[in-house]
């Protein structure tokens, strides 16, 4: 919630809901800037705060939102109460600053909704077996919101953005890009995991593996929510589900998602023997460095190259930790990179049941002259590695090879 205005806005769109007769728990994060803000404020008295003392403060960001929010509802007539984390009791592990949630107790929200009020909950936060306060890192409060969904046994958990759902791709990248109606958690995990920026990834498996419908809408007021009819459900934001439908009249690909925070390292001149890709890779997984794709070409004459990716921000520590203490031990000829580098992926659950899948993505890209670097698969995606040069041209012929094109209408991004 940014400010007093959307606070407003919100409380308007819990209003309806709660007008037609359903029992509604909102979760909200923070105002924006607030965490940083207070962030900022721990940093200027130490670079390394006590985990605890850090939990305990920025908690406070999602305690002022609260109770904005239950003033804004009663205001205009909907009886709310707010509750932290701990008066919920969303327990946690021990593990502050990216806390596990272990259990919630519903006995006291559920007492709050069958007596008529709307309750509204802090996220991103719970307490641990000591009644510390913990926060759940990144994505805490759409999990929040799905964790308090899945012991609720609701109907729904929705989250709002600033887009009014999934779409097959960033539709600033391609205005073509179109609305899904629905995805399963398969397909939207994989997006989330390769760069789509909706969803938090760790919310979406929390659903996922409890089987808690998920609704992705727009966080700006255009009246469409409030009745749960069958026009909202089929109109209204993206489902995500574990359904698949009909494989007769799926699309075969429901998504392209790119990431441009990607680096190519290239260690040269390997002698390719038993052990010789944990010697490169173990230095760098233990400075706490993530790997993503892998490849080793083919030996010639007991020699081989062996290439990786990391995110780009770890591009020079891991040239430097190869350079230093790897490449003379392994006897590699060279080390080098480069951070100019993308990866563009296809997904969808389509691909189990539809041959060529591969070949059409690789023959879109040839006949634009696009030079696949590194490729990798699972069972549901294809990702390739380009020259970032080419990103915005390789998604758009993607995205019309695979028949994703909308015909008509525009996104609602906010800002654009």
């Amino acid at each position: 919630m940014g400010n007093i205005t959307r606070i407003k806005n919100v409380a308007q769109r819990v209003k309806r809901w709660h007008d037609n007769g359903h029992q509604v728990v909102v979760v909200v994060s923070a105002m924006s800037g607030e965490t940083n803000r207070l962030i900022g404020l721990a940093r200027e008295i130490t670079t390394d705060p006590s985990p605890r003392e850090y939990d305990q403060m920025v908690c406070t960001g999602e305690q002022v939102s609260i109770s904005l929010l239950s003033m804004a509802l009663q205001s205009i007539g909907v009886e709310a109460k707010s509750m932290t984390g701990g008066q919920v009791a969303i327990r946690t592990d021990d593990t502050h600053t990216k806390a596990r949630i272990q259990s919630i107790d519903t006995d006291a929200i559920m007492n709050e909704l069958n007596a008529g009020r709307v309750v509204v909950v802090a996220g991103f936060q719970g307490i641990n077996e000591h009644g510390d306060v913990t926060t759940l890192g990144r994505g805490g409060s759409d999990t929040t919101g799905v964790a308090l969904a899945a012991a609720l046994k609701a109907d729904e958990c929705q989250i709002y953005t600033d887009v009014d759902g999934v779409y097959t791709t960033d539709p600033r990248v391609t205005s073509k890009a179109k609305k899904l109606s629905k995805i399963t958690f398969e397909e939207m995990i994989e997006m989330a995991s390769l760069g789509s920026k909706v969803l938090q990834i760790r919310s979406v498996e929390f659903a996922g593996k409890y089987q808690v419908p998920l609704r992705v809408l727009s966080s700006f007021d255009d009246n469409a929510d409030g009745v749960f009819d069958d026009n909202f459900k089929q109109n209204v934001g993206t489902l995500i589900t574990i359904d698949e439908g009909d494989d007769m009249e799926r699309a075969v690909i429901s998504g392209i998602a790119f990431n441009r925070d990607e680096a190519k390292i290239v260690v040269r001149g390997v002698p390719d023997r038993p052990g010789i890709a944990s010697a490169i890779l173990s230095p760098v997984s233990a400075a706490n460095i993530e790997i993503d794709m892998i490849i080793q070409n083919a030996s010639q004459e007991g020699y081989t190259d062996f290439s990786f990716t990391v995110q780009r921000g770890d591009f020079d520590k891991t040239l430097k930790i190869l350079n230093e203490r790897v490449k003379d031990d392994i006897g590699a000829t060279e080390v080098f990179g480069a951070n100019d580098v993308v990866k563009v992926s296809i997904v969808g659950v389509g691909m189990r049941s539809h041959a060529g899948v591969a070949s059409k993505m690789f023959d879109t890209l040839a006949s634009n002259n696009i030079n696949l670097q590194m490729i990798s698969t699972s069972e549901i995606k294809v990702s390739v590695l380009i020259q970032e040069q080419h990103l915005e041209k390789a998604v758009k012929e993607l995205h019309t090879a695979f028949g994703l094109d909308r015909e008509d209408g525009e996104s609602k991004v906010a800002g654009l």
